[in-house]
């Protein structure tokens, strides 16, 4: 029997999910990351979990992974040395940009340098027009000049960048085939293959990301599939991308910036997937690591999408997960701010050291040391593999607690109130600044410290509902194993919403549709081919546009007052209001083609019953001191079993916490539905 394996790679942990495609099983795992090389602990782990349950690596068909390579260059601005070709008189507008502050009550505060310096950004003489014509031509001689140029450049990657090239690309393509042929090892990124739509600067903006993490992504890939040959030969590699789905090891290196949030985008994919399993399709997610708390908004069984974004405070302009990340995780180190005042997070303790209570060499207070102090989490983690030193987290805690005159526990408390606020105030901007109102949603903890914060940040949103997965800790390596191969495909097609433009679209839609076709076969993908359509459209005069998913037959659009309605009702979700006398336009076209394999995924996790008697412990809720607390494991709650407040459930890959006045219970999927009183 085959076995599908998703991974993935946090600051702290790295998380493994294997699933059998014959009998179902399900097999989870965890080991320490490994941040100098990710993939150390990709293949240890993975040699870890086959030797211990009798897995033969042979076996595995399918190996998901989703990475934080791409996306801690960028933070870290650790990537390649980038060049950038684009039209005469258009050097600067990746520095000029909007001209829009980047904090706009700061006036000291700046936009980050383009990744490519002044000095290496180079203008060729050359003019798309508007309607992809050439106005002026682009000759030998002038590409020869500027491939010396970038030649003679200290550069490994190189942007090609020019105006209008989204509906020509001739211009780009020619530059690229005499930049390959001359420096067959540079790292080339084109706009119009990176993201093929209007806005220059945003298109500018990518395609340089895009170039910059290409040497860094493409060692990393390289050396993961060298290490999985070793390991599971057999398997095919899909990476985890932000827009939900996985594309293939060399699509991955090709275009690295589509995976700058890939592990928290297949935490959303698997957050669909359980949430399915016991009727649940309105929720947010609260995914909380080591290092950050990534948070998501899912609208009737579907996370929303945004089509364009800042990462790492560049703009960035892809089809994207819509997920807000704040830095509050279980290694968010506390500290007395400038002001006297106490703050949590955003620098992290990471995996190395790690918080003080991981026993570990770390000194500094953290999030997890606080919880360790106030008795939230057990004394051992990841099955033994972890024991806790409450002691050295008081430690580490004990300055803080003088300066601030509080006692121990009571630093602790407010130490998890600030990571709270840090956590709910991520989560109002997905929902409340959006429309959204979080009391018509159930809130869903995830990663290794979810289930530790969710009743805290529920009751300050007033959520009333908590839905614990049967692997919180493992959940975004379970969704890069359940998702499917997938692709985004766009052209910019601005016309009026009318007869004569729904004829424009109506061919845009049949050319998209025809090169999904050709990746769906040149991915070799065994399944069906699904296709979904979506059109970009705005009052004409407006500067952003909706996305409205259009239902019925692929390439036969709705009729035009069908069209407008689903603008209207977009736009009244979206802002409040619609003017129905207004003229509409479409902008762009989107089409994402995903492949549906043929077996569905139902789990059975091996779950070996729990035999160990409840613990009784002195566990802190609140300020008014130790409360007794029943300690259980997951593992010897059967569904039907219903529990009552106070209780702190462990598991292998995670804790949650159930405080006084709460209630649980165990569902058929195996889930904990957590019931808040307000």
């Amino acid at each position: 029997m085959s076995w599908v394996v998703g991974v993935d790679v946090g600051g702290t942990f790295t998380d493994f999910y294997l699933f059998n495609e014959g009998t179902k099983e399900v097999l989870v795992h965890k080991v320490p990351s490994t941040p100098d090389d990710p993939s150390r602990a990709i293949v240890g782990g993975l040699g870890d979990i086959c030797a211990r349950h009798g897995v033969d690596p042979a076996a595995i068909a399918r190996f998901a992974h989703g990475t934080t390579v791409a996306t801690n260059a960028l933070i870290e601005r650790r990537g390649g040395r980038v060049a950038m070709v684009t039209t005469a008189g258009f050097r600067d507008l990746v520095e000029i940009g909007r001209q829009v502050r980047p904090l706009i009550y700061d006036l000291k505060a700046d936009a980050p340098a383009p990744l490519a310096k002044r000095q290496v950004r180079y203008e060729i003489r050359e003019r798309i027009g508007p309607k992809g014509e050439v106005l002026a031509p682009l000759d030998d001689v002038e590409i020869k000049r500027v491939v010396d140029l970038v030649a003679a450049a200290d550069v490994d990657c190189c942007a090609i960048c020019l105006l209008f090239s989204f509906l020509n690309p001739e211009h780009e393509q020619r530059i690229a085939a005499a930049l390959r042929a001359r420096l067959p090892n540079l790292h080339l990124s084109l706009s119009s293959e990176v993201q093929p739509e209007f806005r220059e600067y945003e298109r500018f903006s990518t395609t340089i990301l895009n170039a910059f993490l290409q040497p860094r992504v493409t060692g990393y890939m390289k050396q993961l599939e060298a290490a999985l040959t070793d390991t599971a030969n057999d398997a095919t590699i899909g990476i985890s991308q932000s827009s939900g789905g996985l594309m293939d090891i060399r699509r991955a290196s090709a275009f690295p910036i589509r995976t700058a949030l890939s592990g928290p985008a297949a935490g959303c994919v698997g957050a669909v997937a359980v949430a399915a399993r016991s009727n649940v399709l309105n929720l947010i997610t609260l995914d909380i690591g080591g290092t950050s708390t990534d948070v998501c908004l899912i609208e009737n069984g579907a996370p929303v999408m945004t089509y364009g974004r800042n990462i790492a405070d560049f703009p960035v302009r892809l089809p994207t997960v819509d997920i807000n990340t704040v830095g509050a995780g279980g290694g968010s180190i506390a500290h007395i701010g400038p002001d006297g005042l106490l703050k949590v997070g955003p620098i992290s303790a990471g995996a190395a050291p790690g918080p003080a209570c991981y026993g570990r060499g770390g000194t500094l207070p953290t999030v997890s040391d606080a919880n360790a102090i106030l008795g939230r989490l057990p004394g051992a983690l990841i099955g033994g593999g972890m024991t806790l030193d409450k002691s050295a987290a008081e430690r580490a805690v004990q300055p803080i607690a003088q300066h601030l005159s509080l006692s121990m526990h009571q630093t602790a408390l407010g130490i998890l109130r600030i990571a709270t606020s840090n956590m709910v105030r991520a989560i109002r901007a997905i929902s409340i600044e959006r429309g959204y109102d979080p009391r018509n949603f159930a809130l869903m903890p995830f990663g290794g410290a979810g289930g530790l914060h969710a009743v805290d940040v529920a009751r300050e949103l007033l959520i009333r509902t908590i839905l614990v997965p049967l692997s919180p800790g493992i959940l975004c390596a379970e969704g890069a194993a359940v998702s499917n191969l997938q692709e985004g495909f766009v052209a910019t097609c601005r016309v009026g919403l009318d007869k004569a433009g729904i004829a424009a679209v109506e061919a845009a839609v049949r050319e998209l549709a025809a090169a999904a076709r050709r990746w769906h076969v040149d991915a070799k993908a065994h399944g069906d081919l699904d296709i979904a359509i979506f059109l970009d459209m705005r009052y004409v005069g407006q500067n952003y546009e909706l996305s409205v998913a259009l239902d019925g037959a692929l390439e036969i659009l709705p009729p035009v007052p069908v069209l407008r309605d689903q603008f209207f009702a977009a736009h009244q979700s979206k802002y409040g209001h619609f003017d129905e006398t207004a003229p509409v336009e479409v902008v762009n076209v989107r089409l994402r083609a995903r492949n549906l394999p043929k077996f569905t995924v139902e789990p059975i996790l091996r779950v070996n019953r729990a035999t160990s008697k409840m613990i009784i412990a002195d566990v802190w809720f609140d300020s008014s001191g130790p409360q007794k607390t029943s300690i259980v494991h997951r593992n010897s709650l059967e569904p039907g079993a219903v529990i009552n407040g106070p209780i702190i459930i462990t598991q292998f890959d995670s804790t949650t916490v159930v405080p006084p006045e709460c209630t649980a219970c165990v569902d058929d999927a195996r889930n904990i539905i957590i019931e808040v009183p307000q």
